[in-house]
């Protein structure tokens, strides 16, 4: 049975979802990733949890350069297998290929060596949590190179519409993760008690893994990596028509970090608890954007073999299908967080000083589940369409804008919730906005039948 689907014939909705489940189901596992670490690690402490949230937000950086590899060569790789240039998609991914690597190691160094300024940007209170995330963002820096290439993979095999290796590559990857994770930390009769560090080796030896499985799966593959030759020389066209396909998306995937790293450090100031609460609310919410993030990726796909094939209707009616469900999900995830915060973020973190301030975090977040279900999902309908622009343009300044916004609340009464809200808010607008000019821009395209 072939593992690839194909996106240009059947029926829409069992074909979308085909692809799909198995992304949301890679999405979910990546979640599972960082939960399984969040559940070990709050068993040692706030501290170490505020050590961790720290580096978590370069980790989250890292997934916004890696997008230059990856959203252009996902795109490109989908427009041309729906043209029929399969030659052509072969060279489109090993140039983001390339790209992948050079950006891993280059961020692998930055981190390594700039480790210590780079935490201390957060003026945390404490020397030990200090110097945990110092010692953790350099065990997890080791670890880029799989972490990059494994999403340009992951994002590429996807575009073929092979959905379920990547699947089970992140079901082995989070097998080794949950097996090692306790041993690591917590030791086995005293040896190899490595506390946070252990955390960090797990989930590089499980990335590791995961890694593994992939190329396995290239040099076996008879359909894309064929015509993939890392060895070619990669031309300055087609490098710039990765970049111009990736560089709005990446830029924004970059600001949101950078954006989530001032906020950070305007949290801080609330205390170790008050870092803790943000990293382990970011997760638990995480169940509601990487499922979104899952289902966008698999409309990148469907809309760009359609529109690569010529058939704009049908790239029309999958994005509806979509569109469909990921309001349903997003209503679901705005109830579970609303008016289920305290059981949930007591899995987690069961000090009661800190649950009031979680709680706080989910339910004002949960609010704006819905919309920020529709900004995922319009970005990568967009992607497919092969303009990035315009959503990067309009999510970049309302992110930004969550800066003042947030430095104007925390002064108020709400405190530390201000900085919360900020967050919900941009989220509402920006979900509001984008969704309507993606509908207005779709009416367009298809009713002049114009050539994008």
């Amino acid at each position: 049975m072939s593992k690839q689907v194909n996106l240009l014939k059947g029926n829409i909705f069992s074909t979308l979802t085909a692809l799909a489940l198995p992304i949301m189901g890679s999405q979910l596992m990546q979640m599972a990733y960082n939960l399984t670490d969040m559940l070990w690690i709050g068993r040692i402490g706030v501290g170490a949890m505020a050590a961790v949230g720290a580096v978590g937000l370069f980790m989250w950086l890292s997934n916004g350069l890696v997008i230059l590899a990856r959203m252009g060569g996902q795109v490109l790789v989908a427009q041309n297998i729906g043209a029929g240039n399969i030659h052509r998609a072969g060279r489109c991914a090993a140039g983001a290929l390339q790209l992948g690597a050079a950006l891993a190691l280059g961020y692998t160094l930055i981190l390594t060596l700039g480790s210590g300024p780079l935490i201390g940007f957060f003026k945390l209170n404490s020397p030990q949590v200090a110097a945990d995330a110092r010692m953790y963002l350099i065990l997890v820096a080791l670890g880029m190179p799989f972490s990059f290439l494994n999403q340009v993979l992951v994002a590429l095999i996807t575009a073929t519409g092979n959905s379920r290796t990547p699947f089970l590559a992140m079901v082995w990857g989070l097998g080794i993760n949950i097996v090692l994770d306790p041993l690591l930390i917590f030791g086995i009769h005293g040896h190899l008690q490595w506390g946070v560090g252990g955390a960090a080796v797990a989930t590089t030896l499980a990335q590791g893994v995961v890694f593994f499985i992939l190329c396995r799966y290239a040099l076996r593959d008879q359909y894309l990596f064929p015509h993939v030759h890392l060895l070619q020389r990669t031309t300055a066209a087609e490098l710039g028509q990765l970049l111009r396909i990736s560089g709005p998306a990446a830029a924004l995937n970059v600001v949101f970090p950078i954006v989530s790293m001032v906020l950070a450090r305007m949290v801080a100031a609330f205390g170790d608890g008050a870092v803790a609460v943000q990293k382990v609310g970011s997760q638990v919410e995480s169940l509601s954007w990487m499922t979104a993030d899952g289902f966008a990726a698999a409309t990148n796909s469907f809309v760009g073999q359609n529109y690569g094939a010529g058939n704009l209707q049908r790239a029309k009616k999958g994005f509806y299908v979509s569109f469909s469900l990921m309001t349903i999900w997003g209503i679901f995830c705005t109830l579970l967080l609303v008016f289920a915060a305290g059981p949930i973020f007591q899995i987690f973190i069961p000090d009661p000083d800190v649950l009031p301030m979680g709680v706080d975090y989910l339910v004002i977040i949960g609010i704006s589940e819905l919309f920020m279900c529709w900004e995922i999902l319009i970005e990568g309908a967009y992607a497919g369409l092969g303009h990035t622009l315009t959503p990067s343009i309009i999510s970049s300044i309302f992110t930004i804008l969550r800066i003042p916004l947030a430095a104007a609340l925390s002064v108020t009464v709400l405190g530390l919730s201000g900085i919360w809200w900020s967050i919900t808010l941009s989220t509402i607008t920006k979900g509001i906005i984008l969704t309507t000019m993606f509908f207005l821009f779709l009416r367009k395209v298809v009713k002049q039948k114009i050539s994008l």
